[in-house]
């Protein structure tokens, strides 16, 4: 099978193999081996936030899938020169994997995780929160969780203007188009609070990733 894939997370299987979580916008979440020790050419290929074409093998007997081999269009090899950039593009993966791919909506989630990922690598240290905040918004949208934004709900959450004007911004604005958007760290907090409450509802607990957004 082949897929258009993002890789999540990758871990050690064994003395040289590896298991990695990949999202498809044909299947949504895959897991599937990575043979070889540290030198394997798919090992490297198959890093986490790498975005390119992916050959997959599956055994129906066993029930089990083997990357067969990775055309990488997207390195994304910025997003690993700064601490702030990694630990947002974690917990995006974190998200991603938590709500099994978001469901069916696979070539939606897929192409908001790849803006989110190509915003992350040409952001600023204090830049990265805001874009993962980004994606936290779209990404209850796109699950159908987000919060109707009025005056009234804005007093209900405690939303101030601030938070308030900028969600309703970034709504309409491509990931890469809310490096250029301020938020004061007042609204940031709020606004954060309002995804990370409405993500662990749906989800019935918080995720460790969100502590670093």
């Amino acid at each position: 099978m082949t897929y258009s894939a993002i890789t999540l997370r990758v871990k050690t299987s064994g003395e040289s193999n590896r298991e990695a979580w990949f999202l498809t916008a044909e299947e949504g979440i895959i897991k599937a081996t990575i043979f070889g020790g540290p030198k394997s050419r798919l090992r490297a290929l198959a890093a986490p936030f790498h975005e390119g074409k992916l050959w997959v093998y599956h055994d129906p007997v066993r029930d089990s899938r083997k990357v067969s081999d990775f055309d990488v269009h997207s390195f994304r090899s910025g997003i690993r020169e700064l601490y702030e950039r990694v630990m947002t593009a974690n917990a995006v993966a974190e998200t991603v994997l938590a709500f099994h791919g978001g469901g069916g909506s696979w070539p939606e989630v897929s192409k908001l995780t790849s803006d989110v990922l190509d915003a992350l690598e040409k952001s600023d240290p204090a830049a990265a929160a805001r874009v993962g905040l980004y994606f936290l918004w779209h990404w209850a949208g796109i699950l159908g969780l987000r919060h109707e934004l009025s005056v009234e709900s804005s007093a209900q959450l405690k939303l101030n203007p601030g938070a308030e004007l900028w969600l309703k911004r970034i709504e309409s604005l491509p990931a890469a188009e809310v490096l250029r958007v301020s938020l004061d760290t007042s609204s940031f907090e709020q606004a954060k609070t309002l995804c990370r409450s409405m993500l662990a509802e749906a989800l019935g607990r918080r995720l460790s990733g969100w502590d670093e957004i």
